[in-house]
């Protein structure tokens, strides 16, 4: 497939998506979140597929934020409709896929790169990284998950700081947050995502996307997440990966799970 603003490459059970906008630091106007929506589905539907990256190009930016230019001169109406559609068509799209999505912050991670990022499964960075909600100062509050999923990872008090001074964190800090797991240098940002994404390629798939399912449970109003992870685990027992993985271990031998 042919895009205009993404890159997307698979090799070895990895697809790593590259956002290809240096010259406006990536920015989400409303092509590149189409354009990403189809690579996501695309990715998530080739059983080749077992894990996907996601990240910038260059050495600035993640992504910078939204094209600004595209909603200026929205009303009320129109901001809400932005939201909702950006909402389902990626946002809510990528944390609920199941194929594992890491996201490797690159540089800076703001606005809509920062929502982009929370939604993803978990992500990294490199030391020069560069993240936070300044949506405040533009008048307007984060629309794309922002002011949901900040809290869920870093705490309702610090999100709250983070959006209502509309500031920076640095890579380091968002690290002591629990904002993102690990942080490296710029040069080993993608060799540390494929080395943690190789780790998760060498169990079930079937059942990642089980657990994914179960652990976003918790985070969805009206669903109990214990009654999720049940139904999750007994669907498990008549998989062929479950099988393949309970006869490897009673065998003393590596699993070779059939598949996505």
């Amino acid at each position: 497939m042919s895009y205009n603003n993404i890159l997307s490459e698979t090799q070895n059970g990895l697809t790593t998506i590259t956002i290809n906008r240096p010259s406006k630091l990536n920015a989400l106007n409303k092509e590149t979140i189409q354009e990403l929506h189809d690579a996501f589905k695309a990715a998530n539907s080739d059983s080749a597929t077992k894990v996907i990256i996601i990240t910038g190009s260059g050495e600035k930016a993640f992504v910078a934020g939204a094209d600004i230019s595209e909603f200026a001169n929205f009303d009320e109406y129109n901001g809400g409709k932005l939201a909702a559609k950006g909402q389902d068509l990626l946002f809510n799209f990528v944390e609920n896929l199941s194929t594992p999505v890491i996201a490797a912050i690159n540089g800076f991670a703001l606005g809509g790169g920062l929502e982009l990022a929370m939604a993803c499964h978990f992500r990294i960075a490199s030391m020069n990284a560069k993240m936070g909600l300044p949506e405040v100062s533009l008048g307007v509050i984060p629309g794309y998950g922002g002011t949901q999923r900040l809290p869920q990872l870093v705490g309702k008090g610090r999100a709250m700081e983070m959006v209502m001074t509309a500031g920076m964190i640095d890579a380091n800090q968002a690290l002591e947050y629990g904002l993102v797991n690990h942080v490296t240098t710029e040069d080993d940002l993608i060799p540390l995502a494929e080395k943690i994404a190789g780790k998760i390629m060498r169990n079930s798939s079937v059942a990642i996307k089980g657990a994914i399912k179960a652990v976003n449970a918790n985070f969805k109003d009206g669903v109990n997440g214990y009654d999720v992870e049940i139904e999750e685990f007994g669907n498990c027992f008549g998989t062929d990966d479950f099988k393949e993985g309970t006869t490897a271990f009673l065998e003393k031998r590596k699993a070779d799970f059939p598949g996505k």
